[in-house]
């Protein structure tokens, strides 16, 4: 979006590179799993396959509600609705009407600007909301999962390799997307800067989750049973959305399945789930995850040293320090010389007259995890 926070060419085409990631990942990992099929590896075929649909129907929950919050389905008939959901359609239905009414406004210019941004932009941020959900759900359990095959069982392929690579890359374009939706949707706040400030966040957030994958691997090699570990921190996450009392959902009992989304997204990285300062909560966060991170390839070669002969050992030690050393520079130099911190003048997206649907996405964006 330019500085007048119309859509542009070029936001339109990040859409299309956004799908173009998600459909690679998607596929890549699909082709994973078919491989270990093919080779009689049915628990690592089963796990593949298993992260794909966890995902997917998480996500697809929450596309389906927000469709009916913001009466979508006017446009689309309810039948029909329920039947793209329980295809796993919605995902894909929401980038086609996007690029479609996109692409007639900036390029045919068949719409005004002003008349059509609202609408553009509330479905390009619940495009950025649900792609979120769906990299922490699948891209990076895949990215460990892979990983523990390779360091573990030295089994390893060229479409194995593809789906790692792919998969960081969604991470790292899902991420900044985000983070530019989420600055632009929130009234009253400044845009997100590109150059050096979006470097120095993708810098921040890549690193540091890159350390945490690696470590959460090391961790499993070490017993299979330290998968107990991840859980006990899923549960301090979740417990932590239910002390603070998100109020992200319409109903209760999504509130709770949002609780433990968050709960299981807070393994791999911090966000604000209050949109407050979170100065303390984020140092306490990162205090204890480089804890962590710092004591995996410790225990590993205390309790396993033969582990210590072999060659991944010690580049990915040295990865995992290095890493979450200047991931953690990154972030303290951003939130402290790069974050927008004063309130920019309302333009036409943040004046009166917002419509239904653009009202109940900017409240998501409000109530969905800050940064």
């Amino acid at each position: 979006m330019d500085s007048n926070g119309r859509f542009t060419k070029f936001r339109w085409i990040c859409i299309v590179i956004g799908l173009i990631f998600s459909v690679a990942d998607i596929g890549s990992d699909l082709l994973v799993s078919r491989q270990y099929f093919k080779e009689e590896k049915y628990i690592w075929f089963a796990l593949t396959l298993s992260f794909i649909i966890i995902a997917s129907l998480c996500t697809h929950v929450f596309s389906y509600v927000w469709f009916k919050d913001d009466r979508e389905n006017e446009e689309l008939p309810k039948a029909c609705l329920v039947v793209v959901h329980l295809l796993q359609l919605g995902f894909f239905t929401r980038y086609f009407k996007l690029l479609k009414a996109s692409f007639k406004s900036v390029w045919l210019q068949d719409f005004e600007p002003n008349s059509m941004t609202l609408h553009l932009f509330g479905l390009a941020a619940d495009l950025s909301m649900l792609r979120l959900l769906e990299t922490f759900l699948e891209s990076v359990p895949q990215l460990i999962l892979q990983l523990y095959i390779i360091l573990q069982y030295q089994h390893a392929s060229v479409i194995q390799y593809i789906s790692m690579v792919v998969s960081f890359l969604n991470i790292a374009w899902t991420t900044v997307d985000y983070w530019r939706c989420l600055r632009r949707s929130l009234p009253n706040t400044l845009e997100m800067p590109s150059g050096f400030p979006m470097a120095v966040y993708l810098l921040y957030k890549v690193l540091t989750i890159s350390a945490r994958i690696l470590s959460l691997t090391l961790l499993i090699m070490l017993h299979i049973y330290s998968i107990l570990a991840m859980v006990l921190i899923w549960l301090v996450g979740t417990v932590w959305a239910h002390v603070i009392k998100t109020d992200f959902c319409t109903s209760l009992c999504l509130e709770y399945f949002y609780r433990g989304i968050v709960g299981f997204i807070l393994i791999f990285t911090f966000f604000n789930l209050q949109g407050k300062k979170t100065a303390l909560p984020m140092t306490v966060y990162y205090i204890i995850s480089t804890l962590l991170n710092l004591s995996a390839p410790f225990l590993l070669f205390l309790f396993k040293p033969m582990t210590l002969g072999l060659e991944f050992f010690l580049p990915v030690m040295a990865f995992i320090v290095v890493a979450n050393a200047m991931g953690l520079v990154f972030l303290v130099l951003y939130y402290t010389a790069l974050h927008p911190r004063i309130n920019r003048i309302p333009d036409e997206v943040d004046a009166p007259g917002f419509s239904l649907r653009e009202t109940f996405t900017v409240t998501r964006m409000n109530r969905f995890l800050n940064i």
